[in-house]
């Protein structure tokens, strides 16, 4: 009956340990060479990341500049339709006095008693 492994349970645990107690220094330069594994691993894994960071920036400004030229653009070209309106309006209006002086003048007078009487 002690043959068995499992009514002899103290000969497995001083095998194990024996072996543990030879093998233990080799371990210890086994894990400190996965450690040191690691490590580079990780530094490589950062350096992977911080590319990436720097392409997802430099991506993103490209973007950031393509975006305020059409922001330009569109604002330059609200501004032209704007004065050339402008232009318009002056223009008819200019007409208009030239054809009805008296009128524009007494629309003139008519407007700045308005202000007048609104400013007080």
């Amino acid at each position: 009956m002690a043959a068995t492994p499992e009514m002899a349970p103290s000969r497995r645990r001083r095998s194990t340990n024996a072996s543990r107690s030879v093998d233990a220094p080799a371990k210890d330069e086994s894990i400190e060479a996965q450690v040191a594994r690691l490590q580079e691993d990780i530094k490589g894994i950062a350096a992977s990341i911080a590319g990436m960071a720097e392409d997802k920036l430099t991506d993103a400004r490209g973007m950031a500049r393509r975006e305020t030229r059409n922001l330009m653009r569109s604002g330059q070209q609200a501004v032209d339709g704007v004065t050339d309106e402008f232009g318009h309006l002056e223009k008819q209006l200019k007409d208009a006095i030239r054809e009805k002086p008296l009128t524009a003048v007494a629309g003139a007078a008519a407007l700045g008693f308005l202000l007048a009487m609104i400013t007080r």
